[in-house]
């Protein structure tokens, strides 16, 4: 008889998100009448920009001509679209060439099959609250232990909470491949110059690798802050940088993302040889997948275009007011909120006596908004709660009023 892989069997309860759209399905079937504002899933509510609308036509009229028409491109990306990322990267200050970038599907894709190229004796380290996707495809390749109390053995965890300013501790004992996550989801903050400093030094004197993604950085709206990893002197030694076009341009239902792995990166096999990572990477993509489809990939061309730029930046501007106007409506009914300045999300302390479900369960029932309880991100999550700023502006106006007058 066929056997499965029974590491499927350690995964705790369901995945985070298709849970909270279970009860709230089960809440609007019994209240059909309910207006339910949904800031819980980081899905975003504005239209594709117009000169990302008109590259997909374009390339889509493009592939109606047999002159014109494409096929299976390059597995990695075209090189139209290597090159403004690598340019773009280079306008942030990180030294990133085309021919290191790997287009793709998505983040959680990249960031869930990145480790299927390291092996299961790996040290993984991750923070604490997390995004999920991290912990679970380590659990399901087997790198980790069973789960007990929230927490499963053999993984590393590393707190960032506000007692630590949310800036994830060094390891105390000796972790092979760290994820990090800035602007980070949940919490919304941002890691400093000099912890990544610290983090990559780290790296280097332990041969570990930093898996780093950085999603939501086209959201950060201080000046001078790290937009990528590779800013960081060494970097290029320690690190894969993951980013995602879905929350910047609204890619969500379109689907691009891109993955830079250097070519200075290495690691060891099991002869204790050092080999590149670019090169493994590369393999696994060309022989597990096909590509991202041409008129999507001059959709994200048209992204870093001077016209896209500027629309994108708009839509940005529109998500960081929704961000600010619930981070002030919250604080100023007393609540204690972090985030929502350099990132979509705001985390919110529960109140007294209320854990984050409990939390989520009232103002499901009582508000009617729908937001993610940080339990489900782990242990450190509980007595947290996390609000997406990707609304539209009079919902969101709106269920703040709500949330303040409940709690």
């Amino acid at each position: 008889m066929a056997k499965i892989n029974s590491n499927y069997q350690k995964l705790q309860a369901g995945y985070l998100f298709p849970e909270i759209g279970r009860r709230v399905r089960a809440f609007a079937a019994a209240n059909p009448e309910a207006k339910i504002i949904r800031l819980g899933i980081g899905d975003v509510v504005l239209p594709l920009p117009e000169p990302i609308v008109q590259a997909i036509k374009d390339a889509s009229d493009e592939m109606g001509a047999r002159e014109s028409f494409r096929g299976y491109g390059p597995e990695q990306g075209y090189d139209f679209l290597l090159s403004a990322i690598a340019d773009h990267y280079k306008s942030q200050g990180a030294a990133v060439e085309a021919d290191e970038v790997f287009v793709s599907d998505g983040s959680k894709c990249d960031t869930a099959n990145i480790q299927e190229i390291f092996g299961l004796d790996n040290v993984i380290a991750v923070t604490d609250p997390v995004y999920p996707v991290y912990v679970d495809t380590n659990v399901m390749a087997g790198r980790t232990g069973e789960a007990k109390d929230g927490r499963y053995g053999k993984l590393v965890y590393l707190p960032t909470t506000a007692e630590n300013g949310f800036e994830p501790a060094l390891p105390t004992v000796k972790a092979d491949i760290v994820y990090l996550c800035s602007p980070n989801n949940p919490t919304g903050a941002l890691m400093s110059r000099a912890s990544l400093e610290k983090w990559v030094k780290y790296a280097k004197e332990n041969e570990a690798i930093l898996l780093y993604d950085a999603a939501y950085e086209a959201f950060i709206q201080e000046p001078g802050q790290v937009h990528s990893i590779f800013e960081i002197p060494g970097a290029r030694e320690v690190a894969i940088e993951f980013r995602s076009l879905s929350k910047t341009a609204g890619f969500t239902g379109v689907r691009c993302a891109y993955t830079v792995v250097p070519k200075d990166l290495k690691a060891r096999n099991d002869q204790g040889e050092l080999v590149g990572v670019h090169g493994l990477w590369l393999r696994r993509q060309t022989t597990k997948f096909n590509g991202v489809s041409y008129p999507i990939q001059k959709a994200a061309e048209a992204v870093f275009s001077p016209a896209g730029k500027k629309a994108v930046a708009d839509n940005i501007a529109y998500y960081m007011e929704n961000a600010r106007i619930i981070r002030e409506g919250l604080a100023a009914a007393g609540l204690t909120v972090y985030g929502g300045v350099n990132a979509p999300y705001i985390w919110l302390k529960t109140p007294a006596g209320l854990g984050s479900w409990d939390l989520f369960d009232k103002l499901l029932n009582e508000a009617h908004v729908v937001g993610t309880p940080g339990a489900g991100f782990g242990t450190c999550g509980e007595g947290y709660f996390r609000l997406s700023a990707f609304g539209i502006r009079e919902n969101v106006v709106e269920a703040v009023a709500r949330i303040t007058k409940i709690l």
